[in-house]
């Protein structure tokens, strides 16, 4: 009885596998010409594609094989993969208004509260956000001749810490990585960190650590079944707690350029941001009370 109860179950599986196989090609049939790409199986996709800890190895791997524009299938979800310079460029320059919407990503929506931000939001959100940063990003330098100042300065900084090892053999990813995220911060949070600064030390060690598990294979499987990997333990809760990590720093620093803000004299890119935030939460006010009596701006 155990073995024709086995036998049965085994059946059904196979049957429910053989269905979703045919589902799915019909589906892709029905989308139109889809580029080539490895064959998906049923449910899980092209999810045994990715081998090793580097996803973007396996990506490239697949690119030499299929081509610089491919299809993958994560999960039930077709994704057209671009694996080439010549074909990022068309598609997000060339054709930017029809490739320039994100797609429905659930680590990157932890990653920025809900899809907040230039990276994570849509449509006219995104267009008003992309404006004002490159604006203010400009502003502080970005582009010009006025950030090679501050890029000069840091080079400085790194030469006399390469200096400390004494013509000893280093690794310097870690020095550039320092280097690099110090201009960044000098231009968004206004001031540039000590190279031995904890603060700084753990910015860094949160950020290698969301890079490192959105690259990786539990990242790719988190964003397949969100519900699922959010209940079971493994190294992606590392990258959580990294993203949460994040998240507490910049509001500390977001609280204290509130208490010293001065709307005259914006320091940073916080303050720029907070200064428009004001500003446009006065102009909803103002078109509420002209409503409440009513006028229509």
């Amino acid at each position: 009885m155990e073995i024709i109860g086995a036998t049965t179950l085994l059946l059904i599986v196979c049957i429910v596998f053989i269905v979703l196989s045919i589902t799915q090609a019909r589906k892709g049939k029905s989308k139109g010409k889809l580029p080539p790409g490895p064959t998906p199986l049923p449910i899980l996709g092209n999810l045994f594609q990715f081998t090793g800890k580097d996803v973007f190895k396996s990506l490239y791997k697949l690119g030499e094989k299929y081509g610089p524009v491919y299809l993958l299938h994560m999960g039930m979800d077709p994704v057209v993969v671009l694996c080439s310079c010549d074909a990022v460029k068309e598609a997000l320059i060339s054709n930017a208004e029809d490739f320039g919407a994100r797609g429905h990503m659930p680590l990157l929506n932890r990653i920025t509260c809900g899809g907040q931000g230039v990276v994570g939001s849509n449509g006219e959100r995104w267009k008003q956000l992309r404006r004002f940063s490159l604006m203010t990003l400009r502003n502080f330098g970005m582009g010009k001749k006025s950030i090679a100042q501050r890029i000069q300065e840091e080079a400085q900084f790194l030469m006399n810490e390469l200096r400390k090892s004494k013509g000893q053999p280093l690794d310097p990813t870690f020095y550039f990585s320092k280097a690099v995220s110090n201009v960044i911060c000098s231009v968004v949070l206004g001031d540039r960190f000590e190279y031995e600064d904890k603060d700084f030390l753990t910015i860094l060690g949160f950020m290698n650590e969301i890079f490192k598990g959105f690259s990786s294979i539990w990242g790719q499987v988190y964003n397949l079944y969100p519900n699922v990997m959010d209940r079971i333990p493994g190294p992606h809760h590392k990258m959580f707690k990294a993203i949460d990590g994040i998240h507490e720093i910049i509001k500390k620093h977001v609280k204290r350029h509130k208490e010293t803000l001065d709307p005259n004299d914006p320091r940073d890119f916080i303050d720029c941001f907070l200064i428009k935030t004001e500003q446009n939460a006065s102009i909803r006010r103002l078109t509420t009370s002209l409503e409440g009596i009513g006028l229509r701006v």
